[in-house]
């Protein structure tokens, strides 16, 4: 049984983010620190994600001030607390392939030291020992300690409630990593 271990590409990955709200709509991106996926046989059964909270932008308030304010907002207590947490993890635990690549990943998802079991499909794909992987996770951010103007915790918001779901598109790129051999 051939293991191949594939360390994503920082730099040729992306994680965006989309939260709603009665009136609307944030979307922005947000950085992976590192990571890596582990292949058996041709076939993806494991790996581990970790997420740069300091990294999240907002791409959709376009006016510098508001920008800045609603970043710190976020970087606040009242959302990521991304002083005491600078990093969030995905660690898969299970896979099961749907199709020849489509698969269903479940693992733990740590935010703000607090961890929970999560699971999505994702596309997979391995050519020339890079590999491709695109899914998207809703995650219920009032497990996570995130509960600012959720209709759950809050009454009578209005206008001013905030979805307690938020997506995370993953658009990943690995590369193999062979140590003390050549790539086939």
């Amino acid at each position: 049984m051939e293991t191949i271990n594939f360390e994503i590409v920082s730099s040729n990955s992306s994680v965006e983010w989309t939260g709603r709200k009665v009136t609307g709509a944030h979307n922005g991106t947000i950085g992976i620190k590192n990571g890596n996926f582990i292949f058996n046989d041709g076939k993806i059964n494991g790996g581990n994600i970790v997420i740069d909270t300091t990294s999240i932008k907002i791409l959709d308030v376009t006016d510098p001030a508001t920008n800045t304010q609603f970043a710190g907002h976020l970087a606040s207590d009242d959302f990521f607390s991304i002083e005491k947490f600078p990093t969030a993890a995905l660690h898969i635990l299970s896979v099961k392939e749907i199709s020849g690549t489509t698969y269903h990943l479940e693992g733990n998802l740590t935010i703000k030291d607090i961890t929970h079991l999560v699971g999505f499909e994702a596309q997979v794909n391995n050519d020339n020992n890079t590999l491709s992987l695109g899914g998207k996770l809703i995650i219920d951010r009032t497990k996570y300690d995130i509960k600012f103007r959720s209709g759950n915790f809050f009454k009578d918001l209005g206008d001013t409630l905030i979805y307690n779901d938020f997506e995370l598109d993953f658009n990943i790129t690995a590369e193999a990593v062979f140590t003390g051999q050549s790539k086939n």
